[in-house]
């Protein structure tokens, strides 16, 4: 396109100076023209390294096509404006790499209408003190910064649109500009940069997509807001904020980003209200680093396509959620290390495949008035000095409500779970934890569920319609006072029992039974394990002293029923003890394969077996100790891809010389499995039986059916497994002989005609999902003695017999929760 002329329209009010003229250059045309002077460029390329000094007014001409003007020096700045000028419909390049295509350096220009195409530093360049208002401009720019705002610069970008930049599409180091309405696209390294202290930037209605790099970087005390917003369609992160960087985000929309959605570093603060993210590959935000803090209300967290938590606090941050919404992510989140804390008042967090709340590390967490529902576990508070408080939440429907292992010590106050899959509350390995005014109602598992002596301490907490039980403490720890359920209250371990605290010492369970009516005692003395067939049945081998196996074999003879699983133990121990006897007489003993498989329903007393076999593999010199360690899936299965393997190994450690006994086994390999961890735990376990065949017994435990599908998933598990010891259900004799039992535990007597008035209660009683064997026989009895209180109570003196007979009228009715 050649060039062409130039026309200049002068403003001035002199008479000798001419009201118009023409001119062969720009050059010419600008040195003509002053203030308020009109310079129409006619189509053509000028090869002209412009500068305004004036405020005129500098367009191509009315009615030409779009690009008819090219100003296209050969090197330079294409235009330099020093004035407050007027510039409309030109189209500017740029081939200088060490200079902007545009440069506004003083004053408050109006650009508007101009395409920028170049491959310069940058497209548009504002310094100084200069304020533009920049229109409908559209910045094109492979081999630089699209739009740069420097030392002081400013103005207002209306409706602009970065279409490629190979660095930044908008970068601000020492300006403040404002961008309404604008579209940053196709850029390198990031969608918008502002870095240094005193740079500032703020952005209302803009959209940043389609970015090499991050859309949106804050960073070095720099600060920003961005209004009604989107980011979206990163190749990194969707923003991120280092080194005391500020920024608030006003109704935005963050999503479809592979990395984290949002990532603060090193003391920077985020200030979210009305915003949302999702759909993002890593994690939802991302938090690290002291005094590193995130405040956001009324914000939604959603569609994670990755394996990450939604939320990540980390190395002392804090993070602050009010009314907020998380679902649809595999964690919600995850506060490690101490000084961390997340706060969470009046939120949802929902459909999470693993964990909604897990602390960790040190770490903390604050709930108020919050919900979860639809969950693996509810909230997870792992290890020493992991804290905090949940307030008024609701969980339901959730594998697990609240876990707490390895020291963690939260406080639980007025919360409820409902439809756990398991345990609505589970504490082990060492856990403590208070939990006040708690209720557990629907759960498939038990209401709370206290194992490994952890000093836990539940006051006034609730239960009800729970399926294996309202409280299950397995070992010596747990403090209850004023607790109730739909059954008696909690049922201890031996170690537990108050005829088993030593002489001196403080019972560990000071009240918790329901209430039964007038002269009822409050809580039932001495209750027994899960599985009550074994008088005295305890964990002798933590006691210290290991007893001879034929003390421990008698104490399984005296387990009611169990007649087939009694053999198989005993042909067990007769080939390991002819195997040793056969070692010290020099000749070859048989492989004899110590691990095993326990099938049968629950209550059928699998743990208690499993506890006495480990006695008397320590009895025969096979194994240390012989204790056992009793986990399930909440205990070796993590959230994150390397976290099952961990605590696996930490579960196998922990059984060292004894027996590592997983309950419900079936679960680390559920039908609909897709991507999750338990198979990971499976893997680890067979190795670790392999690498360490003689330092652990493991016996794995579940339904029947689930069992079998549970050894098909690896072809190392039932070759480790080869033999398999089924529990039957309880018959309604053998039920009746552990009623019996605890009558002569408790100093009960069962009246005349109460033996045969049991027989056809047992015979009677539905045999569904719901049926626990022991367990059922067991709160028979409870009900009977609560019944039995009620009636005794109303006599003024009653005898010795009246306080000791149970008869028929004592018995529950059928339709009674069992």
């Amino acid at each position: 396109m050649a060039q062409g002329t130039v026309q200049v329209t002068h403003g001035g009010a002199s008479r000798w100076r001419r009201r118009s003229g023409e001119y062969p250059t720009l050059s010419a045309a600008l040195a003509a023209a002053g203030d308020g002077d009109v310079l129409s460029i006619a189509p053509g390329t000028y090869r002209e390294n412009l500068v305004l000094h004036h405020a005129v007014t500098l367009r191509g001409p009315e009615g030409a096509a779009a690009g008819s003007v090219r100003i296209a020096p050969l090197d330079g700045v294409a235009l330099t404006v020093r004035a407050s000028a007027v510039v409309q419909d030109l189209h500017l390049e740029g081939a200088d790499r060490a200079a902007p295509a545009l440069l506004v350096e003083d004053g408050c220009p109006e650009l508007s209408d101009l395409r920028v195409h170049t491959r310069s530093s940058a497209g548009i360049e504002v310094r100084g003190g200069a304020r533009p208002l920049v229109r409908r401009c559209t910045v094109e720019n492979p081999a630089g910064v699209g739009i740069s705002v420097l030392d002081g610069g400013g103005g207002v970008f209306e409706e602009c649109e970065v279409v490629a930049a190979g660095q930044a599409g908008v970068s601000v180091r020492g300006g403040h500009p404002r961008l309404e309405r604008c579209r940053i696209h196709h850029a390198t390294g990031a969608g918008i940069a502002v870095t240094g202290e005193g740079s500032g930037l703020e952005a209302l209605g803009c959209e940043v997509y389609e970015i090499k790099g991050s859309g949106v970087q804050i960073a070095a005390r720099a600060a920003a807001r961005l209004t009604d917003c989107a980011v979206h369609r990163t190749s990194a992160d969707g923003v991120t904020l280092d080194t005391d960087a500020v920024l608030t985000l006003a109704g935005c929309d963050i999503h479809d980003i592979p990395e984290n959605a949002v990532d603060l570093r090193s003391r920077s603060v985020l200030t979210l209200s009305r915003s949302t993210v999702r759909r993002f590959g890593r994690n939802g935000l991302s938090v690290w680093d002291p005094g590193t803090r995130v405040d956001a209300e009324s914000c939604e967290i959603h569609d994670s396509t990755g394996d990450y938590p939604a939320v990540w606090i980390s190395d002392g941050a804090t993070v602050s959620l009010d009314s907020c919404r998380v679902h649809d992510v595999p964690d919600a989140l995850f506060v490690l290390d101490r000084g961390s804390r997340v706060d969470v008042v009046d939120s949802d967090l929902t459909q999470v495949r693993n964990t909604a709340v897990s602390v960790s590390d040190g770490a903390g967490a604050q709930l108020d008035d919050c919900r979860i529902r639809e969950a693996g576990t509810g909230a997870w508070f792992r290890d020493h000095g992991s804290g905090g408080t949940l307030a008024n939440c609701t969980i339901d429907d959730v594998q697990s409500g609240v876990i707490v292992t390895k020291g963690a010590d939260p406080v639980v106050e007025r919360c409820t779970v409902t439809s756990a899959a398991e345990a609505g509350f589970y504490v082990s390995a060492g856990g403590r934890g208070t939990f006040t005014a708690c209720r557990v109602s629907g759960s498939s598992g038990f209401g709370f569920h206290v194992i490994d002596g952890c000093r836990t301490t539940l006051s006034r907490c609730h239960t009800e319609r729970c399926a294996r039980g309202g409280y299950e403490f397995a070992e010596d720890g747990p403090v209850a006072e004023g607790c109730t359920g739909d059954e008696p209250g909690p049922r201890l371990g031996a170690r537990a029992a108050a005829g088993d605290v030593p002489a001196g010492a403080q019972p560990v369970v000071r009240a918790a039974a329901v209430p039964g009516p007038a002269g009822a005692p409050a809580a039932m003395p001495g209750q027994r394990p899960s599985d009550p067939r074994a008088p005295g049945a305890g964990d002798a081998a933590d006691a210290g002293a290991v007893r001879g196996s034929g003390e421990v074999l008698g104490q399984l003879d005296a387990l009611v029923g169990l007649d087939s699983v009694k053999r198989e133990v005993r042909a067990l121990t007769d080939m390991i003890e002819v195997g040793r006897r056969r070692q010290q007489a020099g000749l070859k003993a048989a492989s004899v394969r110590r691990h095993l498989v326990f099938t049968g329903s629950p209550g059928t007393g699998k743990t208690t077996v499993a506890r006495l076999y480990g006695e008397i593999l320590a009895s025969l010199g096979v194994l240390e100790r012989g204790h056992l360690v009793e986990v399930s899936r909440v205990d070796l299965v993590g959230e994150h891809i390397g976290s099952t393997a961990i605590r696996t190994q930490e579960a196998f450690d922990r059984a060292r010389g004894g027996v590592l006994f997983i309950d419900e086994a079936y679960a680390l390999s559920p039908e609909d499995s897709g991507r999750d961890f338990g198979r990971e735990a499976i893997d680890t376990l067979v190795k670790l039986m392999e690498d360490h065949r003689d330092a652990v017994v493991v016996i794995v435990a579940g339904y029947t059916e689930e069992m079998e599908r549970f050894l098909t998933v690896n072809p190392g598990v039932a070759s480790r497994f080869s033999r398999t010891i089924t529990f039957g259900d309880y018959g309604p004799q053998e039920l009746l002989r552990i009623v019996e039992q605890q009558a002569e535990e408790h100093e009960y007597r069962l009246g005349e005609g109460t033996g045969e008035a049991l027989l056809a209660y047992f015979t009677a009683l539905p045999k569904g999902p719901a049926f626990g064997n022991g367990r059922t026989a067991r709160q028979t009895f409870e009900s009977m003695v609560e019944r039995h209180a009620g009636r005794v109570a109303q006599l003024a003196e009653p005898s010795t017999d009246e306080l000791t007979l149970l008869f028929p009228a004592d018995l529950p009715a059928l339709s009674a929760p069992c």
